[in-house]
């Protein structure tokens, strides 16, 4: 299912849910069906916290399964299948801290309020995660039954029963991970757990993270203003005897124990209505000086993944008075055929952003490539706001999408640029879409030029755009180079 296909499937849903009976008592009434207008709009209908689903094929078993209705039989089959949220009754989540390492788990309850009661459906659990979210296990109980997901590789895969299957769930986005309920009877309450890892992000020492965690007035139960649970466990561990700092949340917690290193909140309330604001916390590390550790996590008894994790850190502490290393940075983008329209627009603006964020002791160059090469000037040039402007005057000039692809020659040049430096870093930024013929020789080409001594090779980052382009040759280059490589497979 592709998240167009899941969009129309949960508007479809709401608008069957409209001949599910809530009573004659006015102050019951289904939650208002957002008006869809526009992509933004249909956006919404993307799960943005933990969300289930009645998977309806047969629009004429939905009904209240406490109170039927006798509506009129309806006639036909969804195709594809509507999709209807389910009412969620209780939620709680917990969230363990370890520097960029964050742990999420949450526990909530979800009853099928659509269906008649001799009647069952499918349901769809859909898991939306934070920045590089990981799913580590769901497990549900209902009617006694209970089911869970295990990690397991394909060669000890013997039963095909246990075999994952598209209809049995999967990633809807890298970010959003679902999976299938069979056969839940009308009214029963599924109870929910399930868990996460996830990144927070670091920026001028201060880690931030954020869990989706908004919830649509459709998820609340139809029923008088009856107060629900809200519950959020929050612990921050530095693995040191550092102090930490609480600089921003997004709901009012309160600090139930403080250690040397580590942090605990709790936030539990009685609420009306479910929060429509994502969790989102962030702290610093009070520390004058460089340090480091390791930190070992071993698998619960009962857990069905028995391998232990571990996680080195780094942390730089805030020491203004250290030596920062000047850099000398080469883009060397791509402006083939293939790049017009989204692609190299995006490239342009993401290079704009690029070469302000260097410091005024960095120098730089620029690099475009099809079959021929341009270059923005032959030297490395310093920072300032006259090359700045210059480079953004040359790029709108340069950037224009047309001809083959060579990352040959355009490479080579680059090395060419960096490989007299001393006392700097070089840096070579690669951006393309495209696929690579002679991929063999610009891998030996790099992997050489790493074992030249006297100079600092360069390291190479990476960045592929699109499907079609080779993104198993761009892992492989920035591994060579001691680079990081990233990818976006779709531009909006």
């Amino acid at each position: 299912m592709t998240p167009e296909d899941f969009v129309r499937s949960v508007e479809d849903g709401l608008k069957l849910s409209k001949r599910i009976y809530v009573g004659k008592d006015r102050a019951v009434a289904p939650p208002k069906i957002p008006v869809m207008m526009d992509k933004s709009l249909m956006d919404a209908f993307l799960p943005k916290s933990p969300m289930v689903y009645a998977i309806i094929s047969n629009p004429g078993i939905v009904d209240n399964p406490d109170i039927p209705s006798y509506q009129p039989h309806v006639h036909g089959r969804c195709d594809p299948p509507a999709l209807i949220p389910l009412q969620m009754n209780r939620i709680e989540l917990q969230v363990d801290c370890f520097f960029d390492n964050v742990f999420v788990q949450i526990i909530g309850s979800w009853r099928v309020h659509c269906v008649m009661g001799s009647k069952s459906c499918d349901c769809l659990i859909a898991l939306p995660m934070g920045e590089q979210g990981s799913i580590l296990g769901v497990e549900v109980e209902v009617h006694r039954k209970s089911y869970a997901t295990e990690i397991t590789e394909m060669k000890d895969i013997k039963d095909e029963d246990k075999e994952a299957r598209p209809e049995n769930g999967g990633y809807l986005k890298p970010s959003i991970f679902t999976v299938t309920i069979p056969k839940v009877d009308g009214g029963a309450i599924l109870s929910i757990r399930a868990s996460w890892m996830q990144k927070s992000i670091c920026n001028n020492g201060e880690f931030f993270m954020g869990v989706p965690f908004s919830f649509p007035e459709y998820v609340i139960p139809l029923a008088k203003k009856l107060p629900k649970k809200e519950k959020i466990l929050l612990n921050v561990n530095s693995s040191s005897e550092t102090e930490i700092i609480c600089k921003h949340t997004s709901h009012p917690l309160q600090e139930v124990s403080r250690e040397s290193g580590k942090l605990s909140f709790a936030y539990e309330t009685e609420v009306l209505t479910w929060t429509h604001n994502d969790f989102t916390f962030s702290y610093v590390v009070l520390s004058g000086h460089i340090s480091g550790g390791l930190l070992l996590q071993s698998p619960s008894m009962h857990d069905v993944d028995q391998r232990a994790m571990f996680s080195m850190y780094l942390f730089p502490g805030n020491q203004q008075s250290m030596k920062v290393f000047k850099r000398e940075v080469v883009f060397v983008i791509d402006i083939s055929g293939s790049m017009e329209g989204k692609p190299i627009k995006a490239t342009k603006n993401a290079i704009f952003t690029a070469i302000n964020k260097l410091e005024p002791k960095d120098s730089f160059n620029i690099i475009a490539f099809n079959g021929e090469i341009y270059v923005f000037s032959s030297v490395m040039e310093s920072v300032t706001e006259d090359t700045i402007d210059k480079a953004c005057q040359w790029i709108n000039s340069n950037f224009l999408a047309s001809g083959s692809t060579n990352i040959s020659q355009a490479l080579n040049k680059a090395i060419e640029m960096v490989s007299n430096s001393t006392g700097v870093i070089p840096l070579i930024f690669l951006v393309t879409d495209g696929t690579v013929e002679d991929e063999r020789h610009i891998c030996e080409a790099i992997k050489s030029e790493g074992t030249v001594g006297g100079m600092i090779s360069p390291r190479v980052h990476t960045f592929g755009i699109g499907l079609y382009c080779n993104h198993h040759f761009l892992r492989m280059l920035s591994i060579l180079g001691r680079g990081g490589n990233d990818a976006a497979y779709e531009l909006g």
